[in-house]
């Protein structure tokens, strides 16, 4: 008899241990705040993730910003775009520029032509490009540039883009940013973690919740130098991004008058209307990128008609009101934002 029970304490001892073990596997540790920061496309980027361990690493970052880079950023002299805007008849693109010109040709056809990544010649002649400059175009120069511009004059061809004239140059600087905080996101999303927020250059993409339940924070910068201004808004959100655009920090002066980095692609001047920052929800930041410029290109009431039915975008605006007073609105699908 002593020797049955000892057998069984024996096996019960071992059955016992192997729950602890189990128990210890399929109980992961509790999630932790995990921060990763940088510089690249010529701004800051950070990324916040909640995980139980340090799965992402600084350099794998690093590595698919530089290959982004690599592909479309016009201040490096051998990039995809550069060839691309050097070149007679156009290049094969990589899977990158193809993504971001598949989105800008379907933002352009939905916006009947006001988003138009064909701008860069504009943009240069204002000088807001690569090589700034404080010169005032002349109207013969604007016009001259005009001929140039115009996503009709562009055509992608499987994992090509044709220009039908070779001085069709391609700026993506409107979209690239959202592009890539996508990008980002995916690869958080592709190592499982659920849970973060990934930023680049102010272009935000949030999934989730913060360790202690709560929503991701985003504050929306007033134009305003008060730092206690009232037109400074905080809004919370997880899940999907934010974007936004304006025109009260990068401007040139031309006597009195400010002209706005924002070119109207289809007129050749810079955006002048009331607008003065768009802030953009859509599922991503690709979306949201694109259409920040677009809104303030169309103006309040185009805008707010064009998010009057949709549930895929919403918007946040700061205008002057005709007696020159610094206002705020948004969109119906906004004001969720404010109130969690």
């Amino acid at each position: 008899m002593r020797g049955l029970r000892w057998r069984n304490s024996s096996w019960i001892l071992f059955i016992t241990a192997i729950f602890i073990s189990l128990t210890s596997f399929y109980y992961p540790k509790a999630p932790k705040r995990y921060q990763l920061s940088g510089f690249a496309q010529g701004t800051t980027w950070q990324l916040n993730y909640y995980a139980s361990d340090s799965a992402i690493k600084k350099n794998s970052i690093d590595s698919i910003l530089l290959e982004i880079d690599n592909s479309m950023s016009l201040y490096k002299p051998n990039s995809l775009i550069t060839q691309f805007n050097k070149s007679i008849k156009g290049v094969k693109l990589d899977s990158h520029f193809k993504k971001v010109m598949e989105k800008s040709f379907s933002i352009n056809t939905e916006t009947n032509g006001v988003f138009d990544v064909t701008v860069k010649p504009l943009v240069e002649k204002w000088g807001f490009g690569p090589k700034a400059s404080n010169k005032t175009p002349a109207a013969a120069e604007i016009i001259n540039a005009l001929g140039c511009v115009g996503s009709g004059k562009l055509k992608l061809k499987g994992d090509s883009l044709i220009k039908f004239k070779p001085c069709v140059e391609v700026d993506l600087n409107g979209i690239a940013q959202g592009y890539t905080v996508d990008v980002l996101s995916d690869f958080l999303e592709m190592h499982g973690i659920k849970n973060y927020l990934v930023e680049l250059g102010g272009e935000i993409r949030a999934k989730g919740l913060k360790t202690d339940g709560s929503r991701f924070k985003i504050g929306i910068e007033s134009p305003e130098e008060n730092e206690n201004s009232s037109m400074k808004k905080v809004i919370t959100v997880n899940d999907g991004a934010i974007t936004t655009s304006g025109n009260y920090r990068q401007y040139k002066t031309q006597g009195s008058k400010k002209n706005s980095h924002l070119i109207n692609s289809q007129t050749g001047y810079p955006i002048d209307n009331e607008m003065i920052s768009v802030t953009v929800w859509a599922r991503d930041a690709i979306t949201a990128d694109g259409f920040d410029n677009v809104f303030m290109n169309f103006g309040m009431k185009k805008s707010l008609s064009f998010l009057e039915s949709r549930t895929d975008m919403a918007a946040y605006f700061i205008y002057l009101k005709e007696d020159k007073s610094i206002a705020d609105t948004a969109s119906t699908g906004f004001y969720k934002f404010f109130n969690n």
